[in-house]
């Protein structure tokens, strides 16, 4: 089977083989396989068919605490049409060399490969994404595409380029199977599961954090708040906030109070230090990178603030 008959009308059940490494999400998982298993209760048939496998076999922690069972190693993967890779923190621990080496040797053997959340940069490392449009984590976007420049990374929910696909987290998860469910049973099933969940597909192409403002949020309270969302590198005064959005500061300030209870400075200011906070746990950055990337003067500026804030400075988060 090739990667287009994936995307093709058919009868015949699919297989598809989840690889989920330790420190994943259940949401990933369950986004994954729960529209599939509804769609095979609309059909009234196993349309779809799946395999949970780990590493070694062994049960999966998650980072809810709980343990997945899982079937069987990467070895038994082997034998359905879809690899796909379910991923989420401490990579430089689950992402190991014979992890990769396995992951090269079996990869030919599926006509779709593809990761969800951090999936992409397990898919990265092993070198199946070079050459390749591809997606990750909203979070990791940057990071991705400085580590591999051979891979062309891109905003997107979810991506499908050739044999591989590429899918930003949980939610994105489940709008990629409703788009395979659409694709091999029709889009009137893809409706019908996605009514099940109360939910609607979003396609691929749309950008992982839509600007769309929260019910009931003043729209231009919402439009100064992704300005801040998208400067986290480079913070503008509350003055080209209020501007940009056509607001005098002292009413963009009395909006912010209203409505989200805080002043346009304190909240971009929680958004640096939150995404500060993120590449601290998450990266092994330096503590000056960390600091540029999120719109500080040098780290003694971003330690200050971090230390009012969270009661301890960067250093010991880190530690």
């Amino acid at each position: 089977m090739t990667e287009k008959a994936i995307f093709a009308p058919a009868t015949a059940p699919l297989g598809l083989s989840l690889l989920v490494l330790p420190q994943a999400s259940i949401l990933e998982v369950a986004s994954a396989l729960d529209p599939l298993r509804n769609a095979n209760r609309q059909l009234g048939r196993e349309a779809f068919r799946w395999r949970v496998v780990s590493p070694d076999g062994a049960p999966v922690p998650l980072t809810c605490g709980l343990s997945l069972p899982a079937t069987g190693t990467m070895a038994d993967a082997v034998g359905n049409e879809v690899l796909m890779i379910i991923a989420g923190y401490r990579l430089a621990e689950v992402a190991t060399r014979p992890l990769m080496r396995e992951l090269r040797r079996i990869a030919p053997r599926f006509a779709l490969v593809g990761g969800i959340d951090a999936g992409p940069w397990v898919m990265a490392r092993a070198g199946l994404l070079d050459g390749h449009r591809a997606t990750v984590h909203w979070e990791d976007l940057e990071d991705l595409a400085a580590a591999h420049p051979e891979v062309e990374v891109v905003p997107d929910r979810w991506v499908i380029d050739r044999n591989r696909v590429t899918i930003g987290g949980a939610a994105p998860a489940a709008d990629f199977m409703l788009h395979l469910i659409g694709a091999r049973h029709g889009g009137p099933l893809a409706r019908q599961v996605a009514n099940s969940f109360l939910t609607v597909a979003r396609p691929g192409a749309e950008p992982q954090v839509a600007q769309r403002p929260a019910p009931g949020l003043d729209p231009r309270v919402a439009a100064a708040a992704a300005r801040m969302e998208a400067r986290i590198d480079t913070p503008e005064a509350v003055t080209e906030t209020a501007a940009a959005v056509g607001l005098s500061p002292r009413r963009l300030e009395t909006l912010f109070r209203q409505t989200l209870g805080t002043t346009p400075g304190a909240y971009a200011l929680s958004l640096r230090l939150q995404a500060a906070r993120r590449m601290l746990t998450d990266t092994r950055h330096p503590l000056a990178e960390v600091a540029l990337r999120t719109g500080f003067s040098g780290p003694a500026t971003l330690s200050r603030a971090f230390a009012k804030t969270f009661g301890h400075p960067p250093g010991r988060l880190r530690r």
